[in-house]
């Protein structure tokens, strides 16, 4: 089987045999349709499957190379998309059947014992999906605002950024984020931040570094940083709330896996917003934050679809370091060093 996990900042790709041993690997950058378009995005996919191939001992001029191709990809986020995607997987002939679905679903998978659940993912943005082993799946559209969208690293900073400028000037409530956000990039005041982000002084890259800043004065007590944290637990519980309930989960035993930079953190303010307000919507779930790299839960899909040993899915999940059965880490860990900013 040849998994792939594609997301907009990095891709991985797995060669693995069908009993679990993975064969090759490779890693690459960002996968981004909307930027290059699809014929291009997946052509950039092929230098990673000729590395993972070669180490393989699998000839890449001879395909199909595997039985079966499992691909997680950003920016998949309708069916229209994930066909069209898949169409153009096929076309390499990298395996007999191929299968595309949303990159969340990776986080989802590589999270749960079983193709059961739900996972909130909160990185430069957020998302969230919810699936059933007989194959019910819950989604959202998750393109931004107009989908109803709010929240992962790209809102916090701009929230940040807005209550910051309108504090300075009088506009706002006062907070201490109007000296921190600027302070970062060893400038006065907002007024020269928000110059320097508008001439491009401070590439437009860099906001996602205040989002950091926004935790920790959030952890000083400001109100306004605080606000814009429980804001952000409260979007992801109501995610994962609507995709329990279309799932007929909402009463019933189920894991909610969060995964991307800013949940990664462990943040303790988000994490326990989280945590108490799932537990008042949802009582028989467990949030839990995932542990193990998408790849594994790529992987892990297309077990399902061809109907792998039970011991094959465990000496995967050894390889990727996510135990036998469970690829998660309970969301009470203490806190990591994990980049809140969702890179």
């Amino acid at each position: 089987m040849l998994a792939i996990d594609a997301g907009n900042s990095k891709t991985d790709v797995a060669i693995v045999a069908a009993d679990g041993t993975v064969l090759g690997d490779a890693r690459g950058g960002g996968f981004q349709p909307p930027v290059v378009g699809v014929a291009e995005a997946v052509a950039g996919l092929a230098p990673l499957v000729a590395l993972a191939a070669h180490e393989a001992g699998i000839a890449v001029d001879a395909p199909p190379l595997v039985e079966q191709v499992s691909a997680c990809l950003a920016n998949a986020d309708f069916p229209v998309e994930e066909q069209q995607l898949e169409l153009a997987l096929r076309a390499y002939g990298w395996g007999r059947h191929t299968h595309v679905a949303n990159d969340t679903f990776a986080i989802l998978r590589a999270g749960v014992a079983e193709p059961r659940g739900v996972a909130v993912v909160c990185g430069a943005g957020i998302n969230c999906v919810g699936m059933l082993p007989d194959g019910r799946t819950a989604r959202f559209p998750a393109i931004g605002r107009i989908s109803g969208d709010w929240g992962g690293g790209g809102y916090l900073s701009e929230e940040a950024l807005w209550w910051a400028a309108r504090a300075e000037d009088g506009r706002g409530e006062p907070t201490a984020l109007a000296t921190a956000l600027p302070a970062h990039f060893g400038l006065s005041s907002m007024y020269a931040l928000i110059e320097a982000l508008h001439l491009e002084v401070v590439p437009a890259a860099a906001r996602h570094e205040l989002v950091p800043v926004l935790f920790r004065v959030a952890d000083g007590g400001d109100p306004v940083a605080r606000r814009i944290v429980e804001r952000q637990a409260q979007e992801i519980t109501a995610l994962a709330q609507v995709a329990l309930r279309r799932l007929d989960l909402l009463e019933s035993d189920a894991v909610v896996v969060l995964g991307g930079g800013v949940l990664a953190a462990r943040h303790p303010l988000l994490l326990d917003g989280v945590t108490a307000r799932l537990a008042a919507v949802a009582p028989r779930a467990v949030a839990r934050v995932v542990g193990a790299p998408p790849v594994l839960g790529a992987a892990l899909l297309g077990m399902d679809r061809v109907g792998a040993d039970p011991a094959a899915v465990a000496r995967l999940r050894q390889h990727f370091g996510a135990g036998e059965t469970s690829a998660d880490v309970p969301a009470d860990t203490p806190a990591n060093a994990a980049d809140p900013a969702g890179r």
